[in-house]
């Protein structure tokens, strides 16, 4: 199957994509598994597993002191503006995974050093080791080699926010059902990876910006 671990939705701030328009978008462009990571809110994601058609991982990229922190496979929100141990700990009592997205971004990534992100190494389930959106190639490079250092599962997302960046990032893996099962999987799973245009950051801000206005 080919699946996109990092898909935000309406629900996100910064991001104005239908459900049903990326269900539209998943089918053409054969996606078939797709996570679901709004900032701040599980909402989307639960609507989505209602009424997709294929698989849904109802995640949230998790707003800390120090950066996001993107738990999978859960069931309710995670307040934001929490540390990043209790946004970690509160994944695990859903029994959700933890990832680290985009963990060495200058700008989205975490703020802490390299010795900090090694002692987070043994409570992250799988990490992000390309993200379409982020423009520097060392920032994967880094994340490619510490989940090589680690041995953490290795996942990829497009981290889409426009419909025509739906499709273009995806891991190729076999079929799965429950969090553990999908840690085994992503072990042989096959990253399918382009980058975004860096226009797509535009979309996004002037998307926030409308958002604030609104309100």
């Amino acid at each position: 199957m080919k699946a996109d671990f990092h898909i935000h939705t309406r629900y996100s701030m910064d991001c104005e994509m239908e459900l049903e328009d990326i269900i539209e978008r998943c089918q053409k462009m054969k996606i078939d598994c797709i996570a679901i990571t709004d900032h701040g809110t599980v909402e989307g994601a639960l609507k989505m597993q209602e009424i997709a058609p294929f698989k849904v991982i109802a995640g949230e990229e998790v707003l800390t002191d120090k950066g996001e922190i993107l738990g999978m496979f859960l069931k309710e929100t995670i307040p934001s503006n929490i540390s990043v141990d209790e946004a970690i700990s509160r994944i695990k009592e859903q029994g959700g995974l933890v990832c680290l997205p985009h963990p060495f971004d200058p700008l989205r990534g975490l703020t802490i050093d390299l010795v900090e992100v090694d002692k987070l190494a043994p409570s992250i389930d799988i990490i992000e080791v390309f993200n379409a959106r982020s423009p520097i190639n060392s920032t994967a490079d880094k994340a490619l080699e510490y989940a090589i250092r680690h041995e953490i599962p290795m996942t990829a997302g497009s981290d889409s926010h426009t419909l025509g960046e739906i499709g273009r990032t995806f891991v190729e893996i076999d079929d799965f059902n429950t969090p553990d099962q999908l840690i085994e999987v992503l072990k042989h799973g096959r990253i399918s990876q382009h980058k975004a245009s860096i226009f797509v950051h535009f979309f996004s801000t002037i998307t926030k910006i409308k958002r604030k206005l609104r309100k």
